[in-house]
């Protein structure tokens, strides 16, 4: 599993750290970082935002061939057209992924900042859409991490793991019987 990261910060860099300790836990895969080109293409000047979609297409086309996911963290704050943003998003079952940051901080919300609070919502949210590549559809346990997050309340009260059924399914899906 790979991971990449456009990033502007130290508390970025240490965010990016703290999931791929995470995820190489949780899923029990070999983790490597990788460079990737900025997300620039995909700025919406009238939003002020960054489509995911582009920036997933390119995902799909860069992933290398010998990771079997890839894991994009960005600081840049990301949308759909249909929602006004989204905190990642993921191809389900699919290999490529993409994280945004920008929302998981609490100066975003004019709060002072609080690292730890920053670095929990960046891992439970790499939880939440690594699982989608692994399969893993939103889940009606409010404490998995596979529980649907539309703000940063919903993550909060998410364990930084999945529950039972979602941790068997994710078990099956990267230890294949």
């Amino acid at each position: 599993m790979a991971t990449t990261a456009e990033l502007e910060s130290a508390s970025d860099r240490e965010a990016v750290e703290a999931i791929g300790e995470s995820l190489g836990r949780e899923f029990g895969l070999p983790m490597r970082s990788i460079g990737l080109p900025p997300i620039d293409f995909a700025h919406d000047r009238g939003r002020g935002q960054y489509a995911s979609i582009p920036v997933m297409e390119m995902l799909v086309r860069e992933c290398p061939a010998d990771a079997a996911k890839l894991l994009a963290v960005t600081a840049r704050d990301l949308f759909i057209p249909v929602l006004t943003f989204v905190f990642g998003q993921a191809q389900l079952g699919g290999r490529t992924a993409v994280v945004s940051l920008a929302r998981l901080r609490q100066e975003y919300y004019r709060l002072p900042p609080d690292r730890g609070i920053f670095l929990e919502r960046a891992v439970k949210e790499a939880l939440h859409e690594s699982g989608h590549m692994f399969g893993l559809v939103h889940c009606a346990d409010r404490t998995c991490a596979m529980s649907l997050s539309t703000g940063v309340r919903q993550i909060d009260t998410k364990s930084a793991g999945f529950c039972a059924p979602c941790t068997a399914r994710v078990h099956r899906a990267v230890l294949p019987i």
